[in-house]
């Protein structure tokens, strides 16, 4: 029985993407450099539920590119503004971050550095690199976990959901309804009923008759 090849097919990077770096200026002789600073859309999904990076909004790259022995090593800064909801108020929040990166693309078939895990290691395609999962891994992690507006916000109002900020003097009258149990009772014996005939009721007729 005769079995076709089966053919892979490389998904490759595409080099104007915007964290695609290319190196084809850095020569592979171990010392050499070039510097990256550009400005880049922010990719989908650069955060967590309650804030993140806004697809599409800037990302400032400072990076230094180094060839070394088994590859590229890239180190240097990202930075950003994310945008959520304060977890207290539900108010907008906004918070500058910045990372750092030192991630190390090492050349096909190169062996990692030895205090290097080589899970940790990525390969450069060419000489391309694929930066956005190490963006994404860097700042996912650097964004608060519970954003607030200020630290000592106070919230919303468990009963009306107010802002309390806004009013800080903003509060309800609450009674124990164990009291309030007694109060009505008190106004209800101090009303006439229909029982009750009261002074002018037709009892106080006949006595005044008689």
């Amino acid at each position: 029985m005769c079995t076709r090849p089966v053919l892979e097919i490389a998904i490759r990077l595409n080099p104007r993407a915007p964290l695609v770096l290319v190196t084809h200026e850095l020569d592979r002789r171990p010392g050499s450099m070039i510097t990256v600073v550009r400005d880049v859309p922010a990719p989908t999904d650069l955060g967590t539920d309650v804030i993140g990076v806004a697809a599409g909004s800037e990302l400032h790259l400072d990076l230094r590119l180094e060839s070394v022995m088994e590859g590229v090593l890239v180190t240097g800064s990202v930075r950003g503004t994310a945008t959520g909801e304060c977890i207290r108020c539900l108010t907008e929040v906004e918070q500058e971050v910045e990372v750092h990166l030192t991630e190390l693309f090492a050349y096909p078939g190169k062996q990692p550095l030895e205090d290097v895990d080589e899970d940790e290691v990525h390969e450069l395609e060419g000489d391309l690199i694929d930066l956005e999962p190490v963006v994404r891994d860097a700042v996912v992690p650097a964004l608060p976990f519970q954003p607030v507006c200020r630290d000592d916000c106070p919230g919303l109002c468990s009963q009306c959901g107010a802002r309390l900020a806004d009013d800080p003097d903003h509060h309800h009258d609450v009674v124990d309804p164990r009291w309030a149990t007694l109060q009505g009772l008190a106004l209800d014996e101090g009303q006439p009923t229909n029982e009750d005939p009261g002074p002018h009721g037709p009892g106080s007729e006949r006595q005044e008759e008689n």
